[in-house]
């Protein structure tokens, strides 16, 4: 998942076109953003007005409402019935095979290789990819894991967790189905590797069973119960807490760090920072860090 903005400062409300299709004022909008921070921990600025009426005008139309007034009421009275949908149009994914590929090196060369050989005798590994979006970074780090173990694999348990709050794209990304132009970054083995045409189609690929194998898909909202039972080596929970306060990001990367294995390692989103957010973690550059404690 990708927030939606990451102003939060109080500036002045834009006007607000009369010629639209529904009645939408700064109460809509307050109303809005207050149930958005209520259901994801998710903070959004005065400034998206607009933005945020443009995306949910789409739903009061499907669900045959008469006005804004009514879709209120309708999260007011039936929250559990609309929350999916309302958190989808709200928030914005964006992603791509290996992106930031600086945090798939450092995986790759120097953190993996420590790990298989830290735990050759367990031979357990746990990735989470905290925000996973389309799956684009969830399989990029199963094509990092696998490549890794190489022919060691099959006798290995490992294995990717994939969370994302938004329905939708998780749907997406357990297919697995993506345009062969999203798999430009990818090298010519990695392709081959990983993926097959798919059938019928002039330009789609498809995500190889023993790829996706490595992978676990789950609906998770980051600021509520967490299942899992953790142990986990690596989270990736990369350009998600921008778009957070600071007191629920101190929250959220306490959670994070109860959830990893001593020395594990934490990839966060190059604009993020764990400055006076968190201190159980040790900082080694690149928006790459380490958890206090024994490990690679």
């Amino acid at each position: 998942m990708r927030g939606l903005d990451t102003s939060t400062e109080s500036r002045p409300a834009p006007p607000l076109n009369d010629a639209r299709e529904f009645g939408f004022g700064v109460r809509h909008f307050d109303a809005i953003r207050e149930r958005l921070r209520e259901f994801t921990g998710i903070s959004i600025g005065d400034i998206k007005q607009d933005l945020v009426y443009g995306r949910l005008t789409r739903r009061v139309r499907s669900l045959g409402l008469p006005d804004f007034d009514a879709y209120l009421a309708l999260l007011e009275q039936q929250p559990e019935n609309e929350k999916a949908e309302f958190i989808n149009a709200l928030t914005t994914n964006l992603t791509a095979f290996f992106r930031e590929r600086h945090h798939f090196e450092d995986l790759r060369e120097r953190v993996l290789p420590a790990l298989i050989e830290q735990k050759r005798h367990a031979r357990r590994l746990r990735i989470w990819s905290a925000a996973c979006s389309t799956g684009e970074e969830p399989y990029s780090l199963a094509m990092t894991l696998s490549e890794a173990l190489g022919n060691r694999l099959p006798q290995w348990d490992a294995l990717v967790l994939a969370t994302d709050i938004d329905t939708g794209v998780l749907t997406t990304a357990a297919r697995g189905v993506y345009p062969r132009e999203r798999l430009q970054g990818l090298s010519d083995s990695e392709r081959k590797r990983h993926f097959d045409p798919v059938t019928g189609s002039t330009g789609e690929m498809v995500v190889k069973d023993s790829l996706r194998s490595l992978i676990r898909f789950r609906q998770l909202n980051l600021n509520g119960p967490w299942p899992m039972r953790g142990g986990f080596d690596v989270v990736f929970c990369r350009n998600v807490v921008i778009y957070f306060d600071k007191p629920t990001q101190k929250t959220l990367f306490a959670r994070i760090a109860r959830q990893m294995e001593p020395g594990g390692h934490l990839y966060i989103g190059h604009s993020e920072s764990l400055f006076r957010v968190s201190e159980r973690f040790e900082h080694l550059g690149r928006t790459i860090h380490r958890l206090n404690g024994a490990g690679p």
